[in-house]
């Protein structure tokens, strides 16, 4: 029986891959997902079909069909008896049947091909240049080219590619794919990525063909960290690997490597440095390089070939989408600044590189850009980017009919670019930015009734793109751009609801476990670990909050999808670093060791600029805090992993970390040592407190809060959490009061003062327009953007309230000024979506309008408020509107404490 023509199954998926991110991966049964899409309400999902289309060779499919009783939709098992093996392409196609046996059409399928998943599947050979081992660099790029014959007709052609370095390839003077700084950053010593690129229509049949590769430095060995950094950290100069693997029409096949019949020369861009930018001298290139053209061999060299990669470097696909170049953006306005420079501006704090078009000069004429994130007096403020020049320079070839120029292997993190020497007067249509990060899908929006919040969630948005660019930087544009573990501790469950970003965390997750093992259990602050040849920087001591990113981040990662293998895949590096946190587990303390230094509430505005983790918050207490949390998560992790034994150990250390905790911290009537808000949101958000001291505390934060003038005295640690201990404890009128206060130091400051991405700092720039005179002053991190999470949840009142969104509430907090706000989220199961809407009436009384719409598979418990309570509904799958009318029971302001006159 046929059900409704409109239901259908969309979206199938493979594992956690994003769509057109399924060529050459490494899974071998991979799990299947689906969504169901216009349903009938009274629709269930009673069993399925799954057929498999596997393509052996250019002839006609095999077919296979898999069928199942079940319910379940999401990351279904592999249900045929043989795994995937290299090089394999098939496809799916899925169709459900209800408990009456009404059945829809067969999806669209889905298509994946496995790559190279074994290392004996690679016959090429690393190659570099020839100078490389003697030029400490920095170095320019290396172009490596290879003519080769196709003798047949081409039937599938595929290039298995990578570099220790970055890489751009062309074929017959085409370019590869669109992938940026590839192959992406990993912890090179344990594991390298490659790229699979489908290249069948860009040879041709029965004729000559070039490969050409761009290879430069990139994380590999450029100069990486702060203080001048470390240049060489994962090797002494790029390399290269390529492997072109050809089908001919008859099914012969034929395999291009790389090796010592490859040629290379220098090419133009003469340097190319992530902190320092990109140098390209149009008058070195080298006209059709990588065409087959015999004129082209002139000034070529022979190429150095390379000890194979060690057996303990893992080739591999990563589970990550890639970098892109995936928005341009137009300038808004040229400045002349008041010494004479000509400033850009974009308008957007943005992480990417500037294009130049409708370039005219003479021959040798040299253009620089200059990248800064903020004006101060009008100049270009390049101090905070400390010992990063951020600079590209473009020399002309002289070519009548105009020039062009985007940098391939640098980024920079900027709103205003200083264009110097531009030939004659600079036009707005001669110059545009390229915005680039890990390519994502967006999972989330939200908007309300207040402009500055709503433009500080797009600020958070910006902030997470720039950052989340090939793994989880702190900021993206001074000498640092690392992989702070700290920063996505915290962020992770906000960054979640934001973006569709489970392959680049669980992908930068791998490297953190890598980096962990070489630092003897003990995990590394950035991943990867560019501090291991630093002997000051490298800490290999235990680090509160920082290291708990090993807890943390995989159960974001679980709670959003419901996926326990992320918790089973990293369940290893968990208790590693549980086994290694010091602390007496049989002796007279379970918390932290008091000699280990800690960094606490890192960056609270009480701080002093030169040492941010002086914090008024005892950072003891802080690590004592995350400990007890972490311990709890690892209870119910071993719990969900069948792991019994575990679980009884953790559920014991952490009810004795607790006790202790009271012991040392905690009067017998709720109050906490230090006494700052940072102290109770934390207490309050990780349930340390008995229930009469939750009150009194919940009581002091309310008091520390409106006598602060509701302006915020948090830092990293506790930001996350202070609305939402507020909210959780009935206080959401003084969240909302903090949330929306706009002096210094708050989230609404920065928007006043013209931010488009959140700041490092809360006072990053000064009331009088000044830049913070601090060393370390970024604006673009997105730590505070943590924040977002408690607005989906309670100004739009959007929660999850199971792992994978099987069940969620829509519960929005009325109260402040808010009239009417509206969030979506793309769940594993389909978009939840709604908006809300207060309208004012007689009597004070106000209309409560909702609307919504729930996909299937997902149960949504609905709180809305009616008269001078609120009412309560479930329900599934469907459009849904409520309307009720309600009395508002809060007073508007809140005001602050103040001393009496």
């Amino acid at each position: 029986m046929s059900l409704d023509k409109m239901a259908r199954v969309t979206d199938v998926r493979f594992e956690h891959y994003l769509p057109g991110c399924t060529l050459g991966v490494h899974e071998t049964r991979p799990r299947l997902s689906w969504k169901l899409h216009d349903t009938p309400k009274s629709f269930k999902q009673h069993s399925y079909d799954i057929e498999l289309s596997e393509r052996i060779d250019t002839k006609r499919p095999v077919i296979s069909l898999a069928s199942a009783t079940s319910s379940l939709s999401s990351l279904v098992p592999w249900p045929f008896e043989k795994s995937l093996s290299s090089r394999q392409s098939i496809s799916i196609r899925i169709r459900v049947r209800s408990e009456v046996r009404q059945e829809t059409p067969w999806s669209e399928p889905a298509v994946l091909e496995t790559g190279l998943l074994n290392r004996s599947d690679w016959q090429c050979e690393r190659i570099a240049a020839p100078w490389g081992p003697h030029t400490p660099g920095p170095d320019s790029e290396c172009l490596f080219r290879r003519e080769f014959e196709t003798p047949y007709i081409v039937a599938l052609a595929r290039l298995y590619i990578t570099a220790q370095g970055v890489y751009e390839a062309e074929i017959n003077g085409e370019r590869v794919g669109d992938y940026f700084l590839a192959p992406g950053w990993t912890a090179y010593d344990g594991r390298l990525q490659y790229q699979t690129y489908d290249v069948t229509t860009m040879l041709s049949s029965n004729a000559s063909n070039c490969i050409g590769v761009r290879v430069a430095e990139g994380w590999f060995c450029g100069r990486i960290g702060w203080e001048g950094g470390h240049r060489n950290i994962w090797g002494p100069h790029p390399a290269l690997m390529v492997q072109l693997e050809i089908t001919y029409a008859d099914n012969s096949r034929e395999i291009i490597t790389s090796g010592a019949s490859w040629k290379v020369a220098r090419g133009p861009i003469r340097l190319a440095e992530l902190y320092d930018g990109e140098k390209y001298d149009a008058r070195l290139e080298l006209p059709d390089w990588s065409l087959s053209n015999p004129a082209a061999n002139g000034g070529w060299h022979e190429v150095l070939t390379l000890s194979p990669l060690p057996e303990t470097t893992t080739l591999t696909a990563g589970t990550s989408g890639p970098v892109r170049r995936l928005q341009v953006m137009q300038p808004t306005r040229i400045l002349h600044s008041p010494s004479g420079n000509t400033i850009v501006d974009f308008g957007q704090n943005i992480v990417g590189y500037v294009k130049l078009k409708n370039i005219r000069g003479t021959r040798g004429h040299k253009i620089t850009l200059k990248h800064a994130e903020v004006l101060e007096h009008e100049e270009l403020c390049t101090r905070t980017l400390r010992m990063c020049k951020a600079t590209d320079e473009y020399t002309l070839r002289g070519l009548q009919s105009g020039e062009s120029y985007e940098p391939r292997f640098t980024f920079h993190g900027f709103r205003y670019v200083q264009i110097d020497n531009w030939p004659g007067a600079l036009e707005l249509l001669s110059v545009e930015a390229v915005v680039c990060h890990t390519d994502m899908e967006s999972a989330g929006s939200f908007s309300c009734s207040d402009g500055l919040l709503t433009q500080l969630y797009r600020n958070i948005c910006w902030g997470m793109r720039g950052n989340f660019l090939s793994v989880p930087t702190d900021c993206p544009q001074r000498d640092e751009r690392l992989g702070w573990s700290g920063d996505l501790a915290l962020f992770a469950p906000t960054a979640v609801l934001i973006y569709d970003c489970f392959g680049l965390l669980s992908n930068w997750l791998v490297d953190l476990e890598y980096d962990q093992s070489v630092l003897g259990g003990v995990p590394p602050m950035v991943s990867p670990n560019s501090t291991i040849v630093d002997p000051v920087w490298c800490r290999r001591v235990p680090c509160a909050i920082w290291h708990d990113v090993t807890i943390l981040a995989p159960w974001a990662l679980y709670e959003e999808t419901g996926d326990v293998a992320i918790l089973a895949r990293q369940y290893l590096s968990m208790m590693t670093w549980m086994s290694v946190l010091p602390r007496n587990k049989s002796g007279a303390t379970h918390l932290w060791d008091n000699a280990v230094f800690q960094l606490g509430d890192w960056l609270d505005p009480a701080a002093p600029p030169d040492a941010p983790w002086k914090s008024h918050t005892d950072a003891k207490m802080i690590a004592n805090m995350f400990l007890i949390r972490s311990l709890e998560l690892m209870a119910r992790i071993s719990d969900l992993l069948d792991k019994r034994t575990e679980k009884l150990s953790f559920d014991a250390e952490a009810r004795a970390a607790l006790a202790q905790f009271h012991e040392e911290y905690v009067t017998p009537n709720g109050r906490i040592v230090s006494d700052t808000q940072a102290t109770y949101a934390l207490a309050i958000c990780f349930n340390l407190l008995t229930p009469s001291q939750r009150d009194r505390a919940s009581e002091r934060l309310v008091y520390l809060v409106r006598k602060n003038n509701f302006k915020i005295a948090t830092g990293f640690a506790a930001t996350p959490f202070i609305c939402e201990a507020l909210a959780t404890t009935g206080n959401v009128q003084i969240a909302y009061a903090l949330l929306l206060e706009k002096e210094c130091p708050s989230w609404l400051y920065a928007v006043t003062m013209g931010a488009t991405t959140v700041w490092e700092r809360w006072d990053s720039l000064l009331p009088d327009g000044s830049v913070n005179p601090g060393d370390m002053t970024s604006f673009n991190h997105y730590a505070y953007g943590a924040v977002a999470k408690f607005m989906y949840e309670r100004v739009a009142g959007l929660q999850r309230l199971e792992p994978g969104w099987t069940k969620c509430r829509i519960a929005p907090a009325i109260g402040a000024h808010f009239m009417n706000a509206s969030a979506s989220h793309a769940t594993p199961h389909g978009t939840v979506s709604f908006s809300w809407e207060r309208t004012p009436g007689s009597k004070d009384i106000e209309t409560f309008t909702l609307k919504m719409s729930v996909p299937y598979g997902v149960v949504a418990e609905v709180v809305i408020p009616e008269g001078t309570g609120k009412r309560t509904q479930e329900v599934g799958v469907g459009d849904w509107s409520f309307q009720t009318s309600f009395l508002p029971d809060y007073e508007w302001p809140v005001a602050p404490l103040k001393p009496k006159s």
